[in-house]
Order: structure tokens, then C-alpha cells, then sequence
């Protein structure tokens, strides 16, 4: 089976981090009827508590977190899993320090709130340059 195919069948495995709980939790279930499998961690401690035991394709990290800065975040995700690829967001305002993440090695990043459908869609295509697959519009 070719990686294309795979990508097609396989669910993408989604880490959703971000402090707002209640967004976390609406958020989650929505993806999860759009066949992500999802993870949900509220804190970075708690992201790279759950990153120690399962892998995932692709991150979702708030920049603005309680416990410790989203950049400080990205920093040590890139280093316990290089492969992951870690889509950013980012409130009004915030598109400096979305780009200091990307210099950091975050794939890209949205600013929140943003659509659904704008996040699937960024998270697909994040997925497939994780794959080395061409992005097909």
C-alpha cells in the first residue's frame, strides 16, 4: 500500500493543546466525527505527559497557555517527537510571535477563532507534507 493510500484509510492522529478546557472539549468532538483520532492535553505538561505514551501525526498548540509560553512549548515537542508537525494558534494580534514559532519549526499557523473547515484543511495538508505526499488542492 502506498502512503497516499495508507494516508486515505488511516485516521490522522490529532494532539489538541490548548488551556481553554471547554474549547478543547468542543473541538475534539468535532474532529473526531471528521475521523481524527484526538488527544487532549490542557497544559504543555500534560501535552508531553501524553506524547510520552502514544504518537501522533499532527499538533494543535495554543500560543497563550497557562503554564508555560506556546513557544517553549513547540520547542520541546520538536524535540521529543522531530516528525510532529505543529500547527499554531494564535490570537488577533499575535502573528509576530506565530512567525517566531515557525522559525522555531511549527508547520504554520491559523488565527483563532478560526473556521473548521479552514482547520481541516490546514491540518490535512500538514499531515501530507508529514508524509513527504505532494499537497493536492
Amino acid at each position: 500500500m502506498s502512503k497516499k493510500e495508507d494516508s486515505l484509510s488511516t485516521p490522522i492522529r490529532l494532539l489538541l493543546i490548548d488551556d481553554e478546557v471547554g474549547y478543547v472539549n468542543v473541538l475534539s468532538n468535532r474532529l473526531s466525527k471528521r475521523n481524527f483520532v484526538v488527544g487532549k492535553a490542557t497544559s504543555g505538561t500534560e501535552a508531553f505527559q501524553i506524547l510520552r505514551r502514544r504518537d501522533f501525526d499532527v499538533a494543535i498548540l495554543d500560543l497563550k497557555m497557562e503554564d508555560m509560553d506556546g513557544i517553549e512549548i513547540l520547542k520541546i515537542l520538536k524535540k521529543m517527537a522531530p516528525e510532529l508537525v505543529v500547527i499554531m494558534l494564535t490570537g488577533h494580534g499575535s502573528a509576530e510571535a506565530a512567525r517566531e514559532g515557525i522559525k522555531q519549526g511549527a508547520y504554520d499557523y491559523l488565527t483563532k477563532p478560526c473556521e473548521l473547515n479552514d482547520l481541516v484543511k490546514k491540518i490535512k495538508e500538514a499531515y501530507d507534507r508529514r508524509s513527504g505526499d505532494p499537497i493536492v488542492e
